[in-house]
């Protein structure tokens, strides 16, 4: 019994990578399927075509030997869905009406949005679940308003837009938890000004360096269109670019007591993945959708680990009251990605 024990903590102990075991296959035929029955169903059925398609990832996701769980339930996400419509239909119906009326409608919109977001966070949180235990999220409305909205506000003024997006994401990562323990979130601002300082500094460069070869050619129709195509390469290739630097950054300062998370993402890789999934996409008038999402997946998750120092085994779940998806509907339904 002894040298069981002693077996799985060495086993744990050290990095331990995230794998991911979710081929292109696989997810094409769950995702077929549920493209058809969302479109029978009017959109009705696309809150179980989500449920279903994050059991799936999430039970291929992997780390120190445990698959992860999603336990979301698809008709709370049915009614956030809903509530979404409903929203954006009021809006739209009053913009014919009465400015005045469209106005006041968007401004509840813009104030709701923050209290939304902040149960969007705390839905997905809540309804994932490793090793048994779920993870929680600890933040209340009035952070949410303070990150949502106010912070958002600093990014008119350019210069400070690291700064926002620094103190967002340590909001979100110290009030996180597993079970009853918290996350830590150690990345200084000046981290995040770097990152956007390199971003600036290579579309700058591009810019010139492109500017400057326009000005050299001969300045035909064919040529300007030449141009304008690489441009808009170059410029989706810095997507990828900031992506990579800042996950880099956002994780490899993240830990759970006395555990630390790495994340060795490259921007070629990412890079690659990102135009031949977009070419493939293109080539199979969206068939290859599904695959694309996998690739993708698989590429980040795995870029991931985790410095395990000791054992997984003494974390404690905590009490926690069943959470309204109402948040995740409209997330869901406006498209937001609270990933970065």
């Amino acid at each position: 019994m002894q040298n069981a024990a002693f077996q799985e903590k060495f086993v744990e102990d050290g990095p331990q990578q995230v794998s991911f075991s979710a081929t292109g296959g696989e997810y094409f035929r769950i995702w077929i399927v549920h493209v058809l029955l969302t479109i029978v169903t009017l959109g009705i059925y696309s809150a179980w075509a989500k449920v279903r398609s994050n059991q799936y990832f999430y039970s291929s996701t992997r780390l120190a030997g445990s698959s992860f769980e999603y336990h979301g339930n698809a008709m709370a996400i049915l009614k956030g869905r809903v509530i979404a419509v409903l929203l954006l239909l009021g809006y739209q119906i009053l913009s014919h009406i009465s400015v005045s009326m469209s106005l006041l409608m968007l401004a509840l919109l813009l104030g709701v949005t923050p209290l939304l977001l902040w149960k969007s966070l705390q839905f997905k949180l809540y309804n994932t679940s490793y090793r048994g235990i779920r993870f929680g999220f600890d933040g209340n409305a009035s952070e949410a308003y303070t990150h949502f909205l106010l912070l958002p506000l600093l990014t008119i003024t350019v210069v400070l837009t690291p700064f926002a997006h620094q103190r967002l994401k340590r909001w979100q990562h110290r009030r996180s938890r597993f079970g009853t323990s918290s996350f830590r979130f150690e990345a200084p601002v000046g981290k995040f000004y770097l990152v956007y300082a390199i971003m600036v500094g290579v579309a700058l460069a591009a810019i010139v360096g492109l500017g400057l070869l326009a000005f050299a050619a001969q300045t035909s129709a064919q040529n300007l269109v030449w141009f304008a195509l690489l441009f808009y390469v170059v410029m989706a290739a810095l997507s990828p670019l900031f992506f990579t630097m800042i996950q880099n950054v956002i994780w490899n300062h993240t830990g759970l007591r006395e555990h630390e998370f790495r994340c060795d993402m490259k921007w070629g890789g990412l890079l690659w993945i990102y135009f031949t999934n977009m070419l493939g996409i293109i080539v199979t008038l969206g068939l290859f959708t599904p695959f694309a999402k996998v690739r993708a997946m698989k590429y980040r998750l795995e870029s991931m680990s985790m410095i395990v120092n000791g054992s997984l085994d003494g974390f404690v779940a905590a009490e926690q009251e069943q959470i309204g998806a109402t948040g995740e509907g409209v997330a869901d339904f406006a498209d937001f990605d609270l990933s970065l």
